[in-house]
């Protein structure tokens, strides 16, 4: 209704903060006003800039409203969705049957604001029997999972609304957020004269405006300020001796090692003052709580997983986990890491099948993936499903990506706009916005009170798509994967009520070989059409309720969730459905966080031979003089204010900036003889471009930062299209990486600049 107010959620961050939108326009198919939602459990009315803009998502121009197959001639042509559904089936099931369901790779399955569809996706890649899948997470956040499944099988967050000292490396929440209420947070902790914000970044950031200590390293070369840190903890003796004593195996390790670090060579080589190392490290040492938040300037950058490790053994060492203002373990409805717990015990990651790299959270490294395609070996990826992703344009080295996606059989891709990969797609298939259907997240990370928030569609989808709960059911029917018989008493029950299915659905569905991996679209097919119109995408939802009842019963009693057997599952299902703003669905004391920690005998596991022998080759060599040919460092994907996910492709949306300058410092400006606005040639072994200047005080001399988001074509007014900005993974390559998880060295790519006339 036009003018009416609906509640829902921003999709351009991990926060998924909660909005109140009004509904008018043309059609009634426009955000004509946006605010927060001050009912939401976590945002609580708060939301930055970025979401007044959201209508250029919902209404972008390169809009796909019809399934579309590729032409001999590449062209597209428009087909129905069977004829698409039938074929597609068809391409992928003959790749399975001639070369095995693991040569069939899926890419996606959601982004920052929908991640029903990768549930809805595992039914799809059983029935194909695909085995490896790959996101966006594995060039950013894996070498983390890594560590913190080797220390305690599983990951942790950080409590920065009550902490003492707040550390925040590589990490700018003013611009990328990834904690509740950032700004607020930030500003909150900075002013307090009883407590202390550090920042270590390069770049005076925003937030490193706002620090008490900014440690400012010259990039890429964190690993050695991080182990002078931590050194100085150690022989300073600011170290929780009895408190590791109780809860830490392996720590002497770890200790000897940081002894022998030479301080004042790791200062010198990051280029930060001995004495303000020292300064940051007393007040850590000396504070009854420290949070710590690393993200992706040292997890895409050189020694990434040395990195996590490194930042981690700075609150281990400390004891600061497990208590108000330090670290914690949240409840989850869906763990992002996947399961780490193994890592714990020791256990090896599965590795890939042609390169043989690591696999770690289930995840193929992105930077492997050309390599798992672009081979003659029996087993390489020949087929590939992208689904709310796009590969072509969003991971490192976009031209070995496009030569890569152009080798497979078949490319099906589902996903709402005519994206770089879609482009290269023998199929696309169309589906309904993230404003169009039901849609949760499972970034659900606080402590201790957890919240999950069911999003309501606010309109409705257009014909000719669908949702993608939609598409995967009718992919496993096409591949024979389950029978109208075999739902028969699931549809019987389900008419019946939730009562009546539980039986059958765990005694028939979830015990048997066959159906049990087609759970998720089962339960879209037979409990989705008895749930409230427009929420039958949260199906699902019903059985990850039961999943979390399960593994977190304390936590669901203690949130009001009680009863005996299933109830609690029921009654927090009902909570779900009945919130639109969201419902607290854990409440945990701290000690819960111990319940959590996976490792044999449920100590942290501090030595990680592996990454003590890397801290030791530190001492062995110095950080790389610049090449003269490449004498800048770029750090390739900055979040600014007007900068966000890919899904906003319409350039218009961006107040400032439009282009996508080039920042650089008031030095080599000078050098180079430019100014604002002018034009220079950035170059990089792998490509260059034309990019427009801006003159910043936030860059040291020798580095240079481009924003990320940019360089998508899209169309315009008059139906041609247009490229705007620098598409940093143009100039990427594929083989700087991680030599343990694979990341990328987005944060720390050569270059030179030339200026043009």
């Amino acid at each position: 209704m036009s003018g009416s107010w609906e509640k829902t959620a921003c999709i351009l961050c991990e926060c998924n903060c909660g909005l109140e939108v009004q509904i008018g326009g043309a059609g009634n198919r426009h955000f004509t006003r946006i605010r927060g939602d001050k009912a939401h459990p976590s945002s609580k009315g708060y939301a930055c800039e970025k979401p007044h803009r959201l209508d250029y998502y919902q209404n972008g121009p390169d809009r796909i409203t019809a399934p579309l197959r590729r032409r001999d001639d590449g062209s597209f042509e428009e087909v129905d969705w069977d004829t698409a559904i039938r074929e597609v089936a068809a391409r992928l099931s003959a790749v399975r049957d001639a070369h095995g369901g693991e040569t069939i790779f899926y890419y996606g399955g959601g982004g920052q604001g929908n991640h029903l569809p990768g549930a809805y996706s595992t039914a799809t890649r059983r029935a194909l029997g695909s085995r490896y899948r790959s996101s966006a997470l594995a060039q950013e956040k894996t070498g983390e999972f890594w560590v913190g499944g080797r220390l305690m099988g599983n990951m942790t967050r950080a409590d920065f609304e009550h902490c003492e000292v707040g550390l925040f490396i590589g990490k700018n929440p003013w611009q990328s957020h990834g904690i509740p209420r950032a700004r607020v947070t930030l500003k909150e902790l900075s002013k307090d004269p009883k407590r202390t914000l550090i920042v270590i970044d390069p770049r005076r950031t925003e937030t490193a405006e706002l620090a008490n200590i900014h440690l400012q390293v010259k990039p890429g070369t964190d690993a050695w300020l991080l182990s002078a840190l931590g050194a100085v903890l150690v022989q300073e003796d600011r170290i929780d001796r009895p408190w590791i004593d109780a809860h830490v195996d392996g720590a002497e390790a770890v200790i000897a090692a940081l002894r022998d670090v030479p301080v004042d060579e790791h200062c010198r080589i990051s280029g930060v003052s001995e004495a303000l190392l020292r300064d940051a490290a007393s007040r850590i040492g000396a504070a009854e709580s420290l949070a710590v938040f690393e993200d992706l300037g040292i997890q895409m950058n050189r020694h990434s997983t040395l990195n996590s490790y490194l930042n981690k053994m700075l609150w281990v060492l400390t004891g600061n986990f497990a208590k108000r203002g330090a670290q914690y373990v949240p409840a989850s409805i869906v763990p992002i890491t996947g399961k780490l717990d193994k890592l714990a015990a020791g256990a090896e990651c599965k590795r890939t099948p042609v390169t043989g790299d690591r696999i770690i959270s289930g995840l193929t490294p992105c930077n492997s993936i050309p390599d798992e395609i672009l081979s003659d070996h029996p087993k390489r990826y020949r087929a590939m499903i992208v689904e709310s992703g796009n590969p072509a344009h969003s991971l490192a080295d976009s031209q070995r990506m496009r030569e890569a996606l152009g080798a497979l059989d078949t490319l099906v891709v589902i996903d709402i706009a005519m994206t770089e990969t879609a482009r290269l797609a023998d199929y696309i298939l169309p589906s309904a916005t993230q404003y169009e259907k039901a849609e949760a997240t499972f970034f659900n990370f606080e402590f201790p009170e957890n919240y999950f928030h069911v999003r309501r569609p606010v309109f409705e989808a257009p014909e000719g798509v669908l949702p993608e709960a939609e598409i995967h059911a009718r992919l496993c029917e096409a591949l024979g994967a389950y029978t109208e018989e075999d739902l028969a008493p699931l549809h019987a029950a389900a008419k019946q009520g939730r009562a009546a299915l539980l039986p059958v659905f765990f005694g028939s569905v979830l015990s048997n070989p066959k159906l049990a991996p087609m759970a998720p679209v089962i339960l879209y097919r037979t409990l989705g059409p008895h749930l409230p119109a427009g929420l039958e995408s949260a199906a699902v939802v019903w059985g990850l309720a039961h999943q979390t009842a399960r593994a977190n019963p304390g936590s669901l009693r203690r949130a009001g969730f009680d009863g005996e057997g299933f109830e609690p599952a029921e009654k927090l299902f009902d909570a779900i459905l009945e919130s639109p703003s969201g419902v607290i669905f854990a409440v945990d004391e701290q000690d819960e966080t111990w319940a959590r920690v996976k490792s044999p005998n449920g100590k942290i596991q501090a030595a990680i031979p592996e990454l003590l022998d890397e801290l030791a080759r530190l001492g062995e060599t110095s950080a790389d003089a610049p090449d003269a040919a490449f004498p800048f460092v770029l750090s390739a994907g900055e979040r600014r204010s007007f900068t966000a996910n890919t899904i906003l492709r319409n350039p218009d949306w961006r107040k400032k900036d439009p282009e996508g300058s080039l920042r650089i410092s008031p030095h080599d400006a000078s050098q180079l003889g430019v100014g604002n606005g002018d034009r220079v040639r950035l170059t990089t072994k792998r490509g260059s471009a034309e990019v427009p200047v801006e003159v910043s005080e936030m860059m040291q001399a020798g580095h240079v930062s481009l924003p990320n988001g940019l360089g998508l074509d899209h169309t315009t007014d008059g139906g041609g299209r247009v490229r705007t900005g620098v598409a940093p993974n143009e100039l990427t390559a594929s083989e700087d990486r991680d030599w343990l998880a694979g990341t990328p060295w987005h944060k720390h790519v050569a270059a030179r600049i030339e200026a043009l006339a």
